[in-house]
């Protein structure tokens, strides 16, 4: 199999990458936000549905411009929680001709420790891999391979609909965010304490990738200087800061921060914010590989 083509439907975004074993060929990331409003509905609307089957249905015209010799799509939270996710399915394939595999929260975090540590050097010790999506945050520790996976319910879209209710956000809704994100990480941390004692800390996905972004005041995205980057929590809370007291017109003016993000990316910090402050974590290096990277690399070795 010389080049694959996946494409993963999260809660918020809907993303290709067309690989090889001897180069990236294509990576394109598109903000659908399949997710929206989910988690009070626990339904998929039918607006959200059609615009995620529209990016899919490019993702594949371009996966098939490269020639891509096998398309996987694959869904993460938002599909997991859907109650009408057999429909969506049935409308993917009845447009795509593809067949929608759901992960389960384990598989999810163990693609995407894989994918992360792509590009990074080997060390001697464990890596706490971090991935904040949309719907839910994965939790992964591991050496080479994945050890322990934990999964919480929170997500940069997921904490925006059920805590972030005012432009700008109120001071109370901040604390609760980030409070119910320690307060799940608690429990995480209770039943697998190794995550405290990590050597080595990776960040992936659209929140922490932006909020790196927006530390380094980045007009265009540039991988080279985003991946192995050095958050320190310090410029986490910073950032935060800046974004939270903003309103959404003038947040979505800050270099680093894409405009389909700016509406959730305040979710995102409380997100990050909670983890670092909760794992005491001084640092964290940055990814921009991820899970698809981590599937890519299941499909290319066999």
């Amino acid at each position: 199999m010389s080049t694959v083509a996946i494409i993963d439907i999260g809660t918020q975004s809907t993303n290709l990458l067309v690989t090889s074993q001897h180069a990236e060929i294509a990576r394109v990331v598109s903000a659908t936000r399949l997710g929206q409003g989910l988690g009070i509905t626990q339904t998929l609307s039918d607006e959200a549905m059609s615009r995620t089957i529209e990016t899919i249905s490019s993702h594949v015209h371009i996966a098939q411009e490269h020639r891509a010799d096998t398309i996987m799509l694959v869904g993460t939270r938002a599909c997991r929680q859907a109650i009408n996710i057999a429909d969506f399915a049935s409308r993917v394939h009845a447009q795509t001709g593809l067949n929608l595999t759901v992960l389960d929260g384990h598989q999810e975090a163990s693609y995407s420790f894989i994918g992360a540590l792509v590009g990074l050097p080997d060390i001697d010790g464990s890596t706490l891999v971090i991935d904040i999506g949309g719907g839910s945050t994965e939790f992964t520790l591991g050496q080479r391979t994945p050890e322990h996976t934990a999964s919480i319910n929170h997500g940069a879209v997921a904490v925006t609909e059920r805590e972030i209710l005012h432009d700008p956000p109120r001071p109370e809704e901040l604390i609760n965010a980030i409070g119910a994100v320690q307060d799940d990480l608690e429990e995480v941390t209770r039943l697998i304490p190794q995550l405290l004692t990590s050597q080595r800390v990776v960040g992936t996905a659209g929140s922490i990738v932006t909020i790196a972004a927006v530390e380094l005041g980045l007009i265009d995205f540039d991988a080279a200087r985003l991946h192995g980057f050095e958050l320190t929590r310090d410029a986490a809370e910073d950032v935060f800061r800046t974004l939270a007291t903003e309103r959404l017109s003038d947040r979505v003016h800050n270099p680093g921060l894409p405009a389909d993000r700016a509406d959730i990316i305040v979710g995102g910090c409380c997100v990050l914010v909670g983890v670092m402050r909760r794992l005491r974590l001084d640092s964290l290096v940055v990814s921009t590989h991820n899970l698809l990277d981590g599937i890519a690399a299941g499909l290319l070795d066999t």
